[in-house]
């Protein structure tokens, strides 16, 4: 089985033993991604849309590096730690992702979270 590790400066930097993404077999899959700024390392805090858009902002970076993008997802796993927010986070995938067009997705309440993020996605895309 072929793996081809993804890196780019334009999300933020691992902050474990992990990678930002791994592509197999025609998939790019991404590691969980919360809120930072890849300039800054820092968490953006505040606005609960602008957090969930700065993760889709970071992930398609991430996918862009892989030679795919957000409008080739085929999953995506969100994972909150305050389901009361579920409906923010449907206005910010109704602005980014059009009509039938959506991808797959779960979504799940977690006691907490990397750095006290919020929200993390993770995502699995076509190349």
């Amino acid at each position: 089985m072929e793996r081809r590790i993804i890196h780019t400066p334009l999300a933020p930097e691992a902050i474990g033993p992990y990678n930002q993404a791994v592509v197999s077999g025609g998939l790019v899959f991404t590691a969980g991604q919360i809120p930072l700024d890849p300039k800054t390392g820092k968490l953006i805090n505040g606005d609960f849309k602008r957090q969930v858009d700065q993760v889709l902002h970071n992930l398609n970076a991430i996918l862009s590096a892989a030679g795919s993008d957000l409008s080739k997802a085929v999953k995506l796993t969100v994972f909150l730690t305050d389901l009361g927010q579920f409906a923010l986070l449907n206005e910010v995938f109704s602005e980014r992702f059009s009509g039938s067009e959506y991808p797959a997705r779960s979504v799940v309440e977690v006691s907490a979270l990397p750095l006290g993020a919020a929200v993390e996605i993770e995502c699995v895309a076509a190349l």
